[in-house]
């Protein structure tokens, strides 16, 4: 496995007033985010949900081939992993609704670049639950960062910077 390199920019499109009180879940897609072109480092997202709130929940789901060297990276990092055999996006909705159930999250967010969980920020919302996705591009959907409260496009170093407006 490669280690994880710190990226050093992250672009919030949209940032709510409240930050800080709220009790976070955080679900990430591990097939679809922890993949090699992001380099993506988990303490950073760590970071970046602090200034939202608290973390309370704090999920990676991986696929049946994930190996042991991440899964002992995502539990160092301080999150649970999910080794699921199949498809992760069934498990992560499944996921999904039970933070939006949870009368002690008050923001259900999803660390995915994947317009399937559009549904499960829909249905959030609609339960009075405070939404944000966190992704990279490319192929981070606009429909997901448009319907949460609030979007995240992690930027690696080298990367040309860029927000929703551009």
């Amino acid at each position: 496995m490669r280690s994880f390199e710190k990226l050093t920019s992250y672009i919030p499109l949209r940032k709510s007033e409240s930050g800080g009180s709220k009790n976070i879940g955080l679900l990430v897609d591990g097939p679809n985010m922890l993949r090699k072109e992001f380099s993506l480092n988990l303490d950073l997202v760590r970071e970046i949900i602090a200034e939202y709130g608290n973390m309370r929940v704090g999920k990676v789901l991986l696929n049946q081939y994930a190996s042991d060297k991440l899964i002992e990276a995502i539990v160092n990092q301080g999150f649970t992993p999910i080794v699921v055999a199949g498809d992760t996006d069934v498990y992560m909705a499944v996921e999904a609704m039970e933070l939006i159930y949870n009368p002690n999250i008050d923001v259900v967010a999803l660390m995915t670049r994947d317009a399937d969980f559009l549904p499960i920020i829909n249905k959030a919302k609609e339960n009075g639950k405070e939404t944000l996705v966190i992704g990279a591009e490319p192929g981070f959907s606009a429909a997901l960062q448009n319907s949460a409260d609030d979007a995240i496009i992690l930027k690696a170093e080298s990367h040309k910077k860029y927000s929703k407006d551009d």
